[in-house]
């Protein structure tokens, strides 16, 4: 039973009082930085990102590149939720070695392209946090870059960015690969080393203004002769 001297103090009861519904909010997604860029050429392709894995202010590793090797022609960059970058990638690794299992063969990189735009468009309700570009070579041996949103919408492309510093990225790519808005300029085919060399470049440049991206380039060059790898370091504050 309450006494006196609680009822005439309004400010105890006060704490009791019922102010209705509190929202408690839950997201299942994480953002964890990264960035990661292919560019294709005339017989190669060059899938690159950095290593930093990270999220808010924190860096949960320096070495964790973002580029998974699929085929002996094809490569695919992942950046979002680290989470589903990893079961993605399990599930195209799988349906990779049923189908080489039922027709002796290996995907192409635009079978592989067709193959996750359906995985990702059958969870366009609870979709995969990440951001995909697939590199390679076609089925005639020519470079190949294709870009993917999160609900399976892609196209092929020369050149494509994604990940947190891509809209630092995909700029100067449009400037020194696709010539965008420059007249009287000669559009010479793209090298192999100038292409290593540019990829070298934007991910400096991008380190220096992006937290998210940093610590080392991770690059893989697809040829006809088979995926190579060079590792170059970035900023790492």
């Amino acid at each position: 039973m309450l006494s006196s001297h609680t009822l005439a103090d309004p400010g105890k009861m006060r704490d009791y009082h019922y102010t209705g519904p509190v929202e408690h909010r839950f997201s299942p997604y994480s953002f964890n930085g990264g960035t990661v860029l292919a560019v294709a050429g005339e017989d190669f392709a060059i899938v690159a990102s950095d290593t930093r894995l990270s999220e808010g202010y924190s860096i949960h590793s320096r070495d964790s590149p973002k580029c998974y090797k699929l085929t002996d022609t094809t490569v695919i960059g992942c950046s979002g939720f680290h989470g589903d970058c990893l079961t993605l990638t399990k599930i195209i690794d799988a349906r990779l070695q049923m189908y080489k299992h039922s027709n002796n063969k290996m995907m192409t990189s635009g079978a592989i392209a067709a193959m996750l735009s359906t995985i990702l468009y059958g969870r366009r309700f609870f979709p995969y946090y990440v951001y995909n570009i697939i590199g390679g070579l076609d089925e005639h041996g020519k470079g190949a870059v294709y870009s993917f949103d999160p609900v399976g919408s892609y196209q092929r492309d020369t050149y494509k960015a994604g990940g947190s510093a891509s809209a630092m990225l995909q700029p100067l790519l449009d400037n020194q690969i696709g010539f965008k808005n420059m007249e009287g300029v000669q559009h010479v085919p793209l090298t192999q080393d100038k292409a290593v060399q540019l990829v070298k470049d934007v991910f400096i440049s991008a380190a220096e203004r992006d937290v998210y991206t940093g610590d080392a380039l991770r690059v893989c060059i697809i040829t006809k002769e088979g995926i190579s790898e060079q590792t170059i370091p970035l900023r790492k504050d």
